[in-house]
């Protein structure tokens, strides 16, 4: 088993930007139908919230040991100061501009026995003007970074990605991407992208065996002009793809209980360990222990250095 680099895990500074929002969870238990429809009735006993998004990316990043900056769009709302809150106990350090005219992206989850009964989501695109403001932080934080990490999940902040994509560059900071949609052109110049298996399908079409997977994967990576392309095939494991060929590791053999946000500990996994100066095939393979151990757990969750170190979650 390779050693966790924790020092230099210590030193690193990840930046990350994109579409934040708060998974908010009320826990309770159903013990009869509604009598006004059929509907069960969840008494709640508990009610959390947790970083969620890009701001759960961050929340990861922290959690492994390293040194954490999150930019994204709130609302001018309880959930945006929430999250201001939450990310100030969990270490990361943000810059959130506030849209008066949206409410903040939150997923509201009712979970009655540990299943989800019902999901409840608030969201809408942010104005032009906070997408500048989420311009501005970058420019000011972006010389102190090691990497960036973009985080979409189609909400608006990272409308003009390729802007953000192309100051980075300019300043040869890595970019990692967490893509969304079937038009990954937006993406051009980025370091690495890290589909997965149903995002790569949507970008390539259906692949009919790994040799036609390896060449729709590298003629993406080359048309994207991408140093890596990383596709995260759940109990298939990942697929590294570099210009001098491909690399693979077989999913972690965990119990999976819920698979909410273990993209993202994968996407904070890959960003901590090539600012930490590994390689892509170390990077990766930390990543999918991270992976096997998150989805072992309730929910938008995180992996500590400790345990990715012990593997014991």
């Amino acid at each position: 088993m390779m050693a966790f680099p924790a020092q230099a895990v210590a030193q690193s500074r990840v930046l990350v930007v994109g579409d934040v929002m708060l998974d908010r969870y009320w826990f309770g238990e159903v013990e009869r139908i509604s009598p006004e429809a059929p509907v069960p009735v969840v008494r709640v006993a508990r009610r959390e919230d947790r970083l969620g998004g890009a701001a759960n990316v961050a929340r990861n990043i922290a959690a492994l040991g390293a040194q954490a900056v999150l930019i994204g769009v709130v609302g001018a709302d309880e959930a945006g100061q929430r999250i201001a809150t939450l990310a100030a106990e969990e270490g990361v350090r943000t810059e959130l501009p506030a849209d008066p005219g949206c409410p903040t992206t939150l997923k509201m989850r009712v979970l009655g026995r540990q299943q989800q009964l019902l999901r409840v989501d608030f969201e809408e695109h942010p104005s032009a003007a906070v997408v500048d403001a989420v311009h501005e932080a970058l420019l000011r934080e972006l010389p102190h970074c090691d990497v960036l990490v973009l985080s979409d999940y189609a909400k608006g902040t990272l409308a003009r990605v390729a802007e953000l994509i192309a100051l980075a560059r300019a300043r040869k900071i890595p970019v990692l991407v967490d893509p969304k949609g079937a038009d990954y052109s937006r993406y051009r110049g980025a370091t690495l992208v890290t589909p997965n298996r149903l995002e790569m399908q949507l970008a390539v079409g259906h692949w009919s065996d790994e040799d036609d997977l390896t060449r729709r994967a590298q003629a993406l990576r080359e048309a994207l002009d991408l140093e890596a392309l990383l596709v995260t095939r759940s109990e298939q494991g990942m697929t590294l793809f570099l210009e001098q060929g491909r690399d693979h590791v077989d999913a972690q053999a965990h119990e999976v209980f819920d698979v909410s946000g273990a993209g993202d500990t994968v996407l904070a996994a890959l960003a901590v360990m090539r600012a930490a100066g590994l390689s892509w095939a170390e990077a990766m393979y930390w990543a999918n222990r991270a992976g096997g151990i998150v989805v072992g757990k309730l929910g938008t969750s995180v992996v500590t250095g400790a345990e990715l170190a012990g593997d014991t979650p």
